[in-house]
């Protein structure tokens, strides 16, 4: 779950802490420290703006295939999460309150659901990555 709460923030901790590994030494100006850290919030914040700016052009572009697989892929995983935590406990109780069996209801299975929500955030940040570099759709 650490991937998930990732940030820039933790890379600049990592790399605060193998600099320590490596020479053995802190930064000890306080200054320094500072200045870095004030330079991570900016980069962070100026990721932040492009992917707000990118995804503004991939909800106005005229192609659905474009402006509407986050939308389709975030409503399905959406009910899918719904089902899974919400949903399927209520017919479990309601079905088990009639006495009934509950092994046929139909399961989803999370683990693979978590993971195809996961590779689609993922690929929509590779997307991110491509247009920041200016990479041309091959459409």
């Amino acid at each position: 779950m650490a991937l998930v709460n990732f940030s820039l923030n933790d890379i600049g901790e990592l790399a605060k802490d193998l600099r320590e590994a490596i020479t053995g030494e802190a930064i000890k100006d306080p200054q320094k420290v500072m200045e870095y850290s004030l330079k991570l919030k900016e980069l962070e914040q100026a990721i932040n703006q492009g992917q707000i700016e990118i995804n503004k052009q991939e909800a106005a572009h005229p192609k659905l295939f474009i402006a509407g697989w986050r939308p389709a892929l975030g409503w399905i995983g959406a009910f899918a999460i719904a089902y899974h935590f919400i949903i399927y406990p209520f017919i479990v109780f309601i079905v088990k309150l009639n006495g009934a069996d509950v092994s046929n209801l139909p399961q989803i299975d999370f683990g693979i659901l978590f993971n195809l929500i996961l590779a689609m955030l993922g690929f929509g940040g590779l997307r991110t990555i491509e247009k920041i570099k200016n990479v041309q759709d091959r459409h």
